[in-house]
């Protein structure tokens, strides 16, 4: 099984370049540029769709035949404002030349030739609150499937507090069988603040047969196959990351892992 913790390859340039074929999946790709102010990045879609994510930074986006002037005003991920992103659907293209230096995440899933290209946020997105006690978390959603924008993709920003969980009480999304469970293969890129900071992640399914618990660093990607995937943020730190998921049908269904059911009943 390939590994599902993945380090970026260094801090500039394109830093991670996850493909289905990498991950040993069908579904999901998830790709990430750091650039400096006046370079550019550029990629055909092929027979993918993209959603493309200023995290950081502002960039000139050129797509699918179209100006679509200068995304992006969040100079720091933590300030938790609104994204700015770019629908560009499959079989065209996109460039990006940054304004500043920023970080632009680049989320892939199977097209279906179903939806136009268009700006997504940052109008329209608003952080939201998800969870009880040590389990809140905030929430920026830029394209579930309450929002028609795309065929495949699922993609959204979690804010998790210092010393708080998230992805949690534990969930897996791994079976075709709506609407009970929907299969969603799902990438989580991961901030710290500070970002010396750690987090961790246990990615596990509930015969044992997948257990994998990760110490993830600033600037990491982690891989879900399969399985329950919480992660948490010890005290003193903060958790951001950017979840692409994408399957056979645009639901996210999920079931909680056994031991953590009456947790759901509880805070229903």
């Amino acid at each position: 099984m390939p590994r599902l913790l993945r380090k970026p390859f260094g801090n500039h340039g394109k830093v991670h370049d996850i493909t289905p074929q990498s991950a040993g999946w069908r579904y999901v790709g998830f790709s990430l540029y750091r650039l400096r102010a006046g370079e550019h990045a550029h990629e055909l879609t092929r027979d993918r769709e993209v959603i493309l994510v200023m995290v950081e930074g502002k960039a000139s986006v050129y797509a699918a035949d179209h100006d679509w002037g200068v995304l992006g005003d969040r100079m720091d991920v933590f300030e938790k404002t609104p994204p700015h992103c770019l629908y560009v659907p499959n079989g065209s293209d996109w460039k990006a030349t940054a304004e500043t230096d920023c970080t632009i995440a680049i989320c892939t899933a199977p097209g279906k030739s179903s939806h136009e290209p268009r700006r997504i946020g940052p109008n329209g997105i608003q952080l939201t609150e998800r969870g009880k006690g040590v389990n809140k978390r905030f929430i920026n959603n830029i394209a579930m499937e309450a929002e028609d924008f795309a065929g495949s993709l699922l993609v959204t920003e979690v804010f998790t507090p210092s010393g708080h969980w998230s992805s949690y009480p534990s969930h897996r999304h791994d079976e075709d069988d709506f609407p009970r469970i929907t299969y969603l293969e799902e990438t989580y890129y991961h901030r710290l603040k500070p970002r010396q900071g750690f987090g961790i992640q246990r990615v596990y399914t509930d015969d044992g047969g997948l257990d994998e618990t990760m110490a993830v660093n600033d600037g990491d990607v982690v891989l879900v196959p399969r399985g329950h995937h919480p992660c948490g943020v010890p005290y003193g730190f903060e958790m951001y990351y950017l979840n692409v998921m994408a399957g056979p049908l645009r639901k996210w269904r999920f079931v909680a892992a056994p031991e953590v059911q009456w947790i759901l009943d509880k805070d229903k």
